[in-house]
């Protein structure tokens, strides 16, 4: 197909509610259910899938104004379709729900270009590597230590090498939860934990010292992410070989520059979702480059393995629990995790995702 011809004709969104298969909690909230957001863009015979975890309202931004901005435009132009589609949220507020349907598009918008082209969306972006690492992500507070125990343990025995659990609700009960998880990982695994805010400053330092027997070696958002100070003292006082790690609510590159300017963390997270998809992702993780200060991408694990295939100063992506179920319900040619990482098959166009539209209806949710 010639693309110097080439012009959107149709954009569409739609969200799906998906329940948990258990009920869950972090250190600050409690949900039963996760809601997707798909986005797709067509162009003649070829769409661009895209999509992101949200509340349903955003299929509505999606349908307007963002698709006003994208209606008879060059899918090839993505940096001036993103920035169209930026202003256009101006008076209605990106940060927050804005971005993360602008997200969907951009998502959409690289699996439009790379199908039009021919080639895989890593292909599109150049490949810094083959394979990605991933850490197990869940080990809720709402789940029962013999639930905890189950899911983090069989992470291991997929061959993922890192596991991360969450802390925060009852703070009390939070050095033997982890204890419990580091019996049952074994010595050899990396044991990581997310407070998701939860902890005030002096109170996540006294449990992170009751964390030192099990070896943990990451702490995730020990305090509230806005909290900058209380990162930076944080990272200042634990252990040399503990990452203090967040940014996973950060929108663009003005909210990641801060907490880099500060030194809050020794690594940043990037959620493509929530930053503008792979367009915000990589401006981000460039930003993060000349800080000196390593990336983790944040959940949506098999559409973050495609930019973070291409992505430089990459530490891992997190394999959540809820988003690496729903998206093995939602589509076929996903990438493959093998031995703790993911990898994705670049003989597929675009994201290789196809889309299971009889299985997820019932999921259907009203914008």
């Amino acid at each position: 197909m010639s693309t110097t011809t080439s012009q959107i004709d149709r954009v569409d969104a739609a969200a799906y509610t998906v329940p948990t298969d258990a009920p869950e909690a972090d250190g600050t909230i409690s949900w039963d259910a996760t809601t997707i957001v798909l986005a797709s863009i067509r162009c003649g015979d070829y769409e661009g899938l895209g999509y992101t975890y949200t509340h349903s309202a955003a299929a509505a931004l999606i349908a307007k104004p963002l698709r006003e901005c994208l209606l008879g435009a060059d899918p090839m132009d993505i940096p001036a379709l993103w920035q169209a589609m930026r202003r256009s949220l101006r008076n209605i507020g990106a940060p927050g729900l804005g971005l993360m349907a602008l997200s969907a598009v951009d998502h959409a918008l690289w699996d439009l270009k790379a199908k039009l082209l021919g080639v895989s969306v890593v292909t599109l972006l150049g490949r810094a590597r083959e394979r990605v690492p991933v850490y197990g992500s869940g080990g809720f507070t709402s789940y029962t230590v013999d639930q905890l125990q189950t899911q983090l343990a069989g992470y291991v025995a997929q061959g993922i090498p890192r596991v991360k659990m969450k802390v925060g609700s009852h703070p009390e009960d939070d050095p033997k939860r982890v204890f419990a998880a580091r019996e049952a990982i074994g010595e050899d695994t990396r044991l990581m934990v997310d407070a998701n805010g939860a902890y005030g400053r002096k109170q996540a330092l006294a449990l992170m010292d009751a964390f030192d027997e099990c070896k943990v070696d990451w702490y995730e958002e020990p305090v509230s992410s806005d909290d900058l100070e209380g990162l930076r003292l944080i990272r200042d006082r634990v252990r040399h070989n503990v990452d203090v790690a967040a940014g996973e609510y950060g929108w663009d590159n003005w909210y990641f520059a801060r907490m880099l300017d500060t030194g809050a963390v020794d690594v940043l997270q990037i959620d493509s979702t929530r930053c503008g998809g792979f367009t915000g992702f990589l401006k981000a993780a460039a930003l993060a480059q000349g800080y000196g200060i390593p990336i983790s991408a944040h959940c949506a694990p098999h559409l973050h393995a495609h930019v973070c295939c291409a992505a430089t100063g990459l530490r891992h992506i997190e394999y959540f629990h809820d988003h690496a179920r729903i998206e093995s319900m939602f589509f076929d040619g996903l990438p493959t995790l093998r031995n703790g990482e993911l990898a994705v098959d670049i003989a597929r166009a675009g994201l290789g995702l196809i889309l299971k539209k009889q299985d997820i209806e019932a999921y259907r949710a009203d914008a």
